[in-house]
Order: C-alpha cells, then structure tokens, then sequence
C-alpha cells in the first residue's frame, strides 16, 4: 500500500504549526539534562495521539548518563519550566534530570518495528539580538540567557512531533510498531549512551537518526559517513598553596602540573589506521599573583577516525595527565563527561532511504556519501543495533543554515521540517511493511 500523496499532504498542511511548536521550543531553550519543558509538551503530545508513554528513569540507566548538571543547575531548571507551563507531575517524574522520552505506537497488527531519534538540547550560546538575525526580528529568539537552539534540536523535535502524528493517523492501516526516541544531552555527546544502555533500541528492527545542516532545502545525503568517536573529559588538578615569596617550596604547583599536562597532550603521537584530534578547551588555575596556585581546571576532548583510535588517544592523554600530576607531585581525578563511539550506517537501510525520497520526488539533490567530520552519540544507538544484527542509519537533510551551527546567528529555512517529515513517516511505513 503507498501512503505517499498522504503522508506529503498531511505535512504540508501541518507546516504552520511545525513552525508555530519550532518557534515555541527556539524560545525556550533547555541545555543537555534539563529539558523538562520540552520533554513534558513532548510527553503531552504523544499522549493526545494515542502513543504509550515511557519517560524519566524508565529510559535511562542511571550509571551511563555522564556530563550531568549539579543539583542546584537542575532545581533551577525544574523550577523554571514549572513557572513556564511544565505540569508539575511530569516535572517531579523527571526530577535529577531523567528527561528523556520515548513513545511507542503498536499497531496491534504483527509486523517490524521502526524506531526513529530526536534530540531535544539547546548550546550555552548567547545569540545574536540585532534585526540582522530572523530569530530576534521576528520575535522568537532565546528567553533564556546564554541558552540557544543554535543547532537545529528545537526543529529536530518539532518534525519528530509531526512525524508521530502523521503516523498516528495511519496506524488503522499499518503493521508493526513504531518508536520515537526524544534523547536529552547530545550536545558534549552526554545522553545516548544512557538510553541505549536502558535498552531503548533493543526490540527495533531498523533505526534512523538525522540532522538538518548547511547545504539548501532540498538536499538528502542518505549515507552519513567519518563519524569520529569521542572523550569529553575534565580533569582536576589538586596541589597545595603557600606564600609565593616567603615558602614557594612549601606549594605544590596545580598550575604548572595542567600546563605541562597542556603543552604534553597536544604532542601525543597520531595514529597511522586514521585521523586522530586532541584539544585542550580550557584550563583554569590559581587565585592570586603571590599563592603557589593549588587547583588547576582543564576540559579536553579526544577523537578519532575509529573507536579504537580515539582509544588510543584516550589513554595516552590520562598517561600524559596523571604523569604530569606525578611530576608536580599534585593529585588528579579525571572526569569523564561525555563519549561517542565511531560509527557507519548499515548500507541496506541508507539505500532503502534513497529509494523513499526518490521516489517522494520531494528533494532536488540526492546524494550517497556525506562527511561527519564530528562526533554525534547517535553512533551509540547505531552500534547497539549492529551488534544484534539490525540496521541503523544517519541522514542529513539540507536546511539552509544562515549560520553554521553553534553560531549565535543559526537558523534555518522552516519548509526543511515538512520535507524532514515527509521523508522520515514515509521511510518508517516502507521499513514497517519491509
């Protein structure tokens, strides 16, 4: 049975309220662990269409959430969505940051089950508040200081909405089950490893994950390829301060330890199999000009080409880290924050893609192969799923950025999210009648 015409039809008429619910979400932006607005209008409304609910604790594994907001952050994150409309039940379930959500639609018919993944986090972006930028002008720019869907999640989860309910209304004819994963913390690769340990994915036969990027609306890449894997780490130097002039000798130098650790990390020796990145991103130490300086602060990343590569970094750059601490006689705890595995799409789901969007006939450039060139935990669900035998995959969908993502001045051409939705309802009821 082809629900073409249909599923094209349903979102485009649904397109205003796609920007109307992006607009909404751009407005009200929530950083990684603290969605509990934008999770609770997700929960809300995938219980209007009729999809069973699970949330909270009920999909996240407590062990293998990392990057996690201390307390007081959370608290008052809650209690902000609370005073903007969050219903105070679905706020308390989600209490410590368990915001993630995943809704299943069963058919009731046997069949595959299709599930597709959502994000939902902003970036600690203070964006741009001149005419310059459509966002301001227009009246739907960040309310939340130093807060910004500067990466598309806010219209990643308005077309994950539209999706559930285009679904929603052909489920009478369909077969199967479908499962739309709304994941919190993306962003410092936080939240997906957490949802696929809980074991999310584990009854889906194929997965899908996408992602709107620079090239113009109407561009498909179907075969997202060079995902580096990933170690977010902060790293925390511990020494002993002391007079400077009177008793130098008496400190222990927490500054000069993550200084060399600095300089040491970024000399670690590449990785003949592929291309391998180190980056110190900050480095904080000392209080004042005349104290032996006893705490040292370093954020770093490690990536590379595979999984075993960024491996490789990984561990050379803790040697390097705790030799340094050694070296200055200083202690050290290293944190990790956030990871992200290495990954490729399964090539019989990319081509299944490509079929569907041929044959919308709704894209202008369709092409196979699409570099990363970054990291995305979207790899964790993907991995889980190969291991057992099934298929994921990853695809970009032009969206005619006026910024490159993370800017302050990100945006897109809202008409992504109808073609977006298109394409993702149409290539699920395909996988579902496979």
């Amino acid at each position: 049975m082809n629900f073409d015409k249909e599923i094209m039809e349903l979102a485009e008429s649904m397109e205003p309220a796609l920007i109307e619910r992006r607009r909404d979400l751009h407005r009200h932006p929530e950083n990684g662990w603290t969605e509990f607005r934008t999770a609770s209008l997700v929960i809300t409304r995938l219980r209007q269409l009729g999809y069973e609910v699970q949330f909270g604790r009920d999909v996240l594994a407590e062990s293998e959430r990392m990057g996690v907001p201390a307390e007081p952050v959370l608290t008052a994150a809650s209690e902000r969505a609370l005073r903007e409309g969050a219903p105070q039940e679905l706020v308390e379930k989600m209490a410590g940051g368990y915001t993630g959500v995943v809704g299943t639609l069963a058919t009731g018919r046997p069949g595959k089950t299709v599930a597709l993944r959502f994000d939902m986090d902003c970036n600690d972006v203070a964006e741009a508040a001149d005419d310059k930028h459509r966002p301001a002008k227009a009246g739907f720019a960040s309310e939340h200081k130093g807060c910004m869907h500067a990466c598309g999640h806010d219209g990643h989860t308005s077309v994950g909405l539209g999706v559930a309910e285009i679904l929603a209304k052909l489920q009478d004819r369909l077969t199967g089950k479908i499962k739309l994963i709304f994941q919190p913390a993306e962003e410092g690769v936080r939240g997906a490893r957490a949802m696929a340990a809980k074991g999310v994915v584990d009854d889906a036969d194929y997965l899908i994950g996408s992602h709107f990027m620079m090239p113009k609306v109407g561009f498909l890449a179907y075969d997202v390829q060079n995902f580096l894997a990933t170690s977010k780490l902060n790293v925390d130097f511990t020494g002993l301060a002391a007079h400077a002039g009177g008793a130098p000798e008496q400190g222990k130098n927490a500054l000069l330890a993550a200084a060399a650790a600095a300089l040491n990390l970024h000399a670690i020796t590449r990785h003949s199999a592929g291309s391998s990145r180190i980056n110190v991103g900050v480095l904080k130490a000392g209080t004042g000009r005349n104290v032996v300086p006893a705490t040292a602060h370093m954020e770093i990343e490690t990536r590379g080409a595979t999984t075993e590569i960024n491996d490789f970094v990984r561990q050379r750059a803790e040697q390097v880290i705790k030799g340094a601490a050694q070296m200055y006689d200083v202690a050290v705890r290293i944190t990790p924050m956030g990871s992200a595995p290495g990954g490729k799409n399964s090539p019989a789901l990319a081509e299944k893609i490509r079929s569907t969007a041929a044959r919308l006939g709704i894209f202008d450039e369709i092409t196979d192969t699409y570099d990363m060139c970054g990291s995305e935990d979207f790899t964790y669900f993907m991995e889980r799923m190969q291991k057992q035998g099934k298929q994921a995959a990853y695809i970009i969908v032009g969206g005619s950025l006026a910024a490159i993502n993370h800017n302050d001045r990100f945006d897109f051409d809202e008409h992504a999210m109808v073609l977006s939705a298109s394409l993702l309802a149409a290539a699920a009821v395909d996988l579902l009648q496979d």
